[in-house]
């Protein structure tokens, strides 16, 4: 979205403000998303979820990356094979694993960025810079966090076409950039507006490395046709983006009280100064429309692609729905059943 169509969104967002506040039902803030968030794909899990489940505290420890317990707690509050459970419910185990694995480390990633990158963004660069060695250069890991990620590769190059490993060390190298910006953003002094909270939560989503791993599991590869066509293109970004405003309605709660800046909802709740849960209903108007295009778009794609693409898009798909109910019942984000859905 550019800047201009961002300013013309929260313009037509302002008005409704106003009418959501006498929309919000009682009862919760969660019972306020499940009844205005629109969710066309069914509820699906992986029958090799408990075996990931292992797999995932296996790797962790093999890594000495559950070492620290504030790590080891923080995986059991985020469920890092349910999550995959629900994006990849048709992968065969081998798959799933890996995606299970990748999961748990962008999470172990993401909380020791947000913990190193609060005093200032230069502490992240010694992680920054080894993390991109490693995806673009192959160079040895100096870290347990390096070396993990020196693992996902391996194993991403060992299933994964030259081409689709390719892919994922591109995009995993976008999401570390990106939590370097987002460290940038949470040290300014003046709050970000939301076409920048989007442009970063783009970047640290950390869904698109997953789209190499959904078109490995097809029979086949996707053409460079399908893959550049635009509206494959868009159907990406409408995936990434709906899969990771999802989860921040459901986590607003808790990073408003850690005082976190990228989110989507927190972000329309300074754009327009109202309560949370009235911010929550516009974040859900605006996901209600990504995902009614990603639906539209997707229809009019499907029938040019070869015997692949449906079940690439499957994939994309996946982890709009998968986020959806994951984030219902993480403990991680259970305080959203606790807030009141007014009065907030």
């Amino acid at each position: 979205m550019t800047a201009q169509a961002a300013r013309t969104a929260e313009t037509t967002f302002a008005p409704q403000v106003r009418e959501t506040a006498h929309a919000a039902p009682e009862g919760s803030l969660k019972e306020l998303i499940d009844s205005t968030l629109h969710m066309p794909f069914p509820f699906l899990a992986n029958p090799h979820e408990q075996r990931a489940a292992a797999g995932v505290d296996s790797w962790l420890r093999r890594w000495g990356l559950t070492d620290d317990p504030a790590v080891a707690e923080m995986i059991v509050r985020t469920r890092p094979a349910q999550l995959a459970s629900y994006n990849s419910p048709h992968m065969d185990a081998e798959l799933l694993q890996l995606v299970a694995d990748q999961i748990a480390y962008q999470f172990v990633f993401d909380d020791l960025a947000e913990e190193l990158g609060r005093p200032g963004p230069d502490r992240l660069l010694p992680m920054v810079c080894e993390s991109v060695a490693i995806l673009r250069d192959d160079e040895p890991p100096v870290t347990p966090l390096g070396a993990a990620l020196a693992d996902l590769h391996r194993r991403v190059r060992e299933r994964c076409t030259p081409a689709q490993a390719a892919r994922w060390a591109w995009n995993s190298r976008e999401y570390v950039h990106g939590l370097l910006y987002e460290a940038v953003a949470q040290s300014h002094s003046l709050p970000p507006r939301i076409a920048l909270v989007t442009s970063i939560r783009a970047l640290i989503a950390g869904v698109e490395p997953f789209y190499p791993l959904c078109e490995a599991a097809q029979p086949e590869e996707l053409t460079a046709r399908e893959l550049n066509h635009p509206v494959m293109r868009r159907l990406g970004r409408l995936s990434a983006d709906a899969a990771v405003w999802i989860p921040d309605l459901f986590s607003a709660v808790k990073e408003h009280r850690a005082g976190g800046l990228i989110n989507l909802a927190l972000a329309y709740r300074r754009a327009h100064e109202c309560t949370l849960p009235q911010a929550v209903a516009l974040a859900v108007r605006r996901i209600n429309g990504t995902i009614e295009e990603f639906q539209r778009l997707r229809r009019v794609i499907e029938p040019e692609l070869g015997p692949a693409g449906p079940g690439y898009l499957d994939g994309m798909a996946g982890w709009i729905r998968g986020c959806y109910y994951w984030s219902r019942v993480v403990p991680r984000y259970a305080d959203t059943a606790e807030v009141p859905a007014i009065g907030a």
